[in-house]
């Protein structure tokens, strides 16, 4: 499943476990390219990350504790 992630909406963003989140859950995302993707997402651009089917429904839980904003892209 892709999903986009839109924004963070946290007051105070905890950007090594949104990274962290972000290796976690991600198919293909070391751990520089998910700071990367951090820097990106809390900039204020989108960012585009591929989550395994089977693993969807926590990593959804996951980012929305984080209080990331995303949509499902497929």
């Amino acid at each position: 499943m892709k999903l986009n992630l839109l924004s963070c909406d946290a007051q105070r963003p905890d950007k090594r476990a949104i990274a962290r989140c972000i290796t976690e859950v991600s198919l293909s995302a070391n751990e520089s390219l998910s700071n990367e993707l951090t820097d990106i997402l809390l900039e204020g651009d989108a960012v585009d990350i591929e989550v395994d089917d089977k693993n969807s429904g926590s990593a959804l839980r996951a980012l929305r504790k984080l209080g990331i904003e995303y949509e499902i892209i497929e």
